[in-house]
């Protein structure tokens, strides 16, 4: 089963695709340029549409989604973590 997808193996965050990812659960990912998957584990639950951090981050850190810069971390985010509003901003302003 599929429960996230990234278009680029550069991604640092993916979108959960299904509802019910609960802190704990073993995740599959489809990278979809390189047909391919990827494993991570949820440290957080997720709703569905919402953000998967791919790797460890720092205040600080560009965001990389679809392939291209989305924002910046304001918090410290770990693999697995819910990636949000409350650890990500734009840089827009």
């Amino acid at each position: 089963m599929i429960h996230f997808v990234l278009h680029d193996a550069s991604d640092t965050v993916a979108v959960v695709v299904v509802e019910g990812v609960k802190a704990g659960m073993a995740l599959t990912g489809w990278i979809m340029d390189e047909d391919r998957m990827v494993d991570i584990v949820a440290r957080q639950d997720i709703p569905i549409g919402h953000k998967v951090a791919l790797k460890a981050m720092k205040p600080g850190d560009t965001v990389i989604k679809y392939g291209i810069d989305m924002g910046k971390v304001v918090a410290p985010i770990e693999a697995g973590e819910h990636a949000h509003v409350q650890n990500i901003k734009t840089k827009r302003w």
